[in-house]
């Protein structure tokens, strides 16, 4: 547990320095996040390496991962479209986060996402911190917690929609690995298409 915390702890001061607005102006914000993520899902391979044995990739992973991207897709664009008619400051927001990709290379930054961002950021919220949390508290509760850490990871930005965001991302790849956990690969190529979707091919 000690190790876990330790992570946690690195996590959410990494995320803050990214993210929130005394020092994000003073961040390179892609390389620190993919430097970030890499470092995450490193240690946490080298923690526990049952992270790693529960990746067993399949052909049908692909289009499962394809699908469930695709569908949290439109949840985040039936999302942004409540939120702006119901708050004023949500496009704004939204835009801000957006800002985040002006001056940097699409081809990139999906390259970036898909191959090391999106992949390492669910080995370790997932393979890594849901599934100790799980082993010790329960499945139910170990979900529940990891969720809302990765959340909570992102509240530093002074962002709503950002953190919003994370929590209904975090909830919907949460609840997968909760049930279907022998299609943790499919969950990893979901979240790294789903990052790449809506940030550089489908903007929002």
């Amino acid at each position: 547990m000690k190790k876990l915390l330790f992570t946690l702890a690195l996590a959410f001061a990494l995320w803050t320095a990214m993210f929130s607005p005394p020092t994000a102006p003073h961040v390179d914000f892609w390389r620190m996040m993919t430097a970030s993520a890499v470092a995450l899902c490193v240690l946490s391979v080298a923690f526990d390496r049952g992270c790693l044995r529960q990746i067993r990739w399949r052909v049908s992973d692909v289009a499962l991962g394809a699908a469930i991207a695709a569908a949290l897709w439109g949840v985040f664009w039936l999302g942004d479209k409540a939120s702006a008619w119901m708050f004023d400051f949500a496009r704004p927001q939204v835009d801000a986060i957006y800002g985040m990709k002006e001056g940097e290379s699409p081809w990139l930054l999906a390259a970036l996402m898909l191959l090391l961002i999106g992949p390492a950021e669910e080995i370790y919220w997932r393979g890594y911190v849901q599934r100790t949390l799980s082993e010790r508290w329960g499945a139910n509760a170990g979900f529940a917690a990891a969720s809302l850490l990765y959340a909570l990871a992102h509240a530093g930005s002074c962002n709503f929609m950002l953190t919003a965001a994370a929590l209904t991302a975090g909830v919907v790849w949460g609840a997968l690995y909760r049930f279907f956990p022998e299609r943790f690969s499919a969950i990893i190529l979901s979240h790294a298409f789903w990052d790449a979707a809506v940030f550089i091919w489908f903007p929002i």
